[in-house]
């Protein structure tokens, strides 16, 4: 059966901002029924990517093809805030309702003209028609539009008749999203699709990217939808070491490996990788090490400490011309292996990140008991209406744990605790109360004596501040600022070495983020409290985040929507209503 032809094609992309290279040659061929997801580290350019496949972006070099009706999840929402939701409806049904029109006028011609006659080809063309009716499946064009609304969480009714300017932002990215289904285009990009939906919702598009028939690119940081979702994945981030052989399934595109298979195939094509690499650093570092001896001592190691008589003297002087012209071939090829292996032997592995221990070791310092934190009936108001802060129809709680049918929370030594609830239920909230930075209006909270809290906040709030990582880095270590300059720190492979004497100012969310994680590791406190820890980095260091937690032997309280994280998580649990 021959192949498909690919209906999204780019050859050779190359695009730099500001002298900077984002993307570095990417080759990417998506056939149709094939949905493709974009993964590396933050700012990788994977948005780059999708931007440069819509025509949203010209790249300095290469060529992209892409077929008429391709659908892009715009970042700005593409109608004017005064279009209704049934227009954006409407439209995105103007396709199939052409279909519906051409058929009707086939099947008028196959009627014949009004003496009865029918029109030549009437017959072919009908047939034709129906069968695009078919695949585009017309007759439940509304029925479908209306589903996929629904199940992307927009109240039908509701919402037919509003403006999209009067839509929430998240309300406008799901009518986005139903908008493209409905349409069905050839070829789909999707930009962080998942955001604003719940899990319902998230469920429901997997399963519809799934049914339709053209392909699709994504980016992603809900790595359950991308293990649901793709057929292959496209690792942007350079390769670091060439270990691939020709039976694996990852093949190189450009700047980027492809590896074919769903995300949890993708992680374990990575991990195997990572083993290969290790295996090769240490025989090469083993073979180095060999052969700098051979060539100090062992090659010029000939006869020694031999007992020769007289004849053997002779003939040992006889050969001695020919024996040291073996040592000097022998000294010579060792040499020239290792000027070889030297230049080319792969890097060391970057070590995962790990926590270093509590400084008490057990999570809870002497004289404490097994519960090294607690809070118990805790409510924390929100500003009154009309009061200095208050929001529109806000509800008067930002956290009434009783009411939220979590009465109490108790942290008990070296646990783990997870805390889950919709946005809104005070997941965040409690994190702050329990790490004291947040006073309750009623119920009690406290921790054990001599007990150490660290919180990772969603927002680190240094947008502005003209410190450098160093800095910050230094101050958790206990170096005074002023010997930060030349302080030895260590970023805990977070932070590449070039951007600790960059302001934090200049830096993304994302690397902002790790430097305040850097900071708790190198603090090590006794209980760790984590809000949303995987929002903002690359799903790599999400991966390697919780494996840390997971052997971290203090006590964690994680909040996370991330249902990845939420799966696999080994631990207690509570929700937040």
């Amino acid at each position: 059966m021959a192949r498909p032809t690919p209906v999204l094609r780019a050859s050779d992309v190359r695009v730099s901002f500001a002298g900077r290279a984002v993307l570095r040659g990417v080759d990417l061929a998506v056939d149709p029924g094939h949905r493709t997801g974009l993964v590396g580290e933050n700012g990788v350019g994977k948005s780059t990517l999708l931007r440069v496949l819509a025509g949203a972006l010209a790249p300095d070099n290469g060529t992209v093809s892409r077929p008429a009706d391709l659908g892009f999840l715009h970042q700005e929402f593409p109608y004017p805030p005064t279009t209704t939701v049934r227009a954006v409806v409407d439209d995105a049904l103007v396709r199939v309702r052409g279909i519906e029109r051409e058929l009707e006028e086939a099947a008028l011609a196959l009627a014949g003209d009004p003496g009865g006659e029918p029109v030549p080809g009437a017959e072919e063309a009908y047939a034709r028609a129906l069968a695009r009716a078919e695949l585009a499946d017309v007759w439940d064009a509304d029925a479908r539009a209306a589903r996929t609304l629904a199940g992307l969480g927009l109240d039908v009714d509701g919402v037919a008749g509003r403006e999209v300017g009067s839509l929430s932002g998240g309300q406008r990215t799901r009518l986005g999203l139903a908008a493209l289904l409905v349409r069905q285009p050839g070829a789909m990009l999707l930009d962080e699709p998942t955001n604003h939906l719940d899990d319902a919702a998230a469920e429901f598009l997997a399963a519809a990217l799934r049914a339709l028939p053209g392909a699709v690119v994504l980016a992603s940081h809900d790595r359950v939808f991308l293990d649901e979702v793709c057929t292959e994945i496209l690792d942007l981030d350079p390769v670091a070491e060439p270990l691939r052989g020709a039976g694996d399934a990852a093949r190189t595109a450009g700047a980027g490996t492809l590896y074919g298979g769903t995300y949890g195939d993708y992680l374990e094509a990575k991990r195997v990788e990572r083993e290969r690499w290790e295996q090769r650093f240490e025989a090469e570092q083993a073979e180095l090490a060999e052969l700098r001896r051979g060539v100090a001592v062992t090659a010029r190691d000939v006869a020694k400490n031999r007992e020769r008589g007289n004849q053997a003297k002779i003939l040992y002087d006889f050969k001695g011309e020919r024996v040291q012209g073996q040592v000097a071939r022998r000294v010579r090829n060792a040499q020239q292996r290792l000027d070889a292996l030297e230049r080319d032997q792969v890097r060391k592995p970057p070590p995962p990140l790990r926590f270093a221990p509590p400084s008490g070791g057990t999570g809870v310092a002497p004289g404490g008991g097994d519960v090294v934190a607690w809070a118990r009936g805790v409510v924390v108001h929100r500003p009154g209406r009309g009061e200095p802060g208050a929001a529109p129809g806000e509800r008067p709680d930002r956290l009434d744990m009783a009411a939220s049918g979590v009465p109490s929370v108790e942290v008990a030594r070296g646990s783990r605790l997870l805390v889950t609830g919709a946005n809104g239920a005070g997941k965040s909230t409690l994190l702050h109360v329990l790490a004291g930075d947040l006073v309750p209006d009623a119920g009690t909270v406290g921790r054990a004596r001599g007990v150490r809290v660290g919180l990772l906040e969603q927002d680190v709030h240094l947008h502005d501040d003209d410190r450098t990582p160093r800095e910050l880095l230094a101050l958790a270590q206990g170096v005074d600022p002023a010997d930060a300059r030349d302080a030895a720190v260590d970023a805990h492979g977070l932070l590449a070495p070039c951007d600790l004497g960059r302001r934090l100012a200049e830096l993304s969310v994302g690397q902002r983020r790790r430097v305040v994680l850097a900071m708790l590791v190198t603090q090590a406190p006794d209980v760790l409290l984590l809000d949303e820890p995987t929002n903002h980095v690359s799903l790599t260091l999400a991966g390697e985040l919780m494996e840390a937690v997971a052997e971290w032997p203090g006590a964690v309280v994680v909040a996370s929507h991330d249902r990845w994280l939420r799966r696999r998580w080994q631990g207690d649990a509570v929700h937040l209503d």
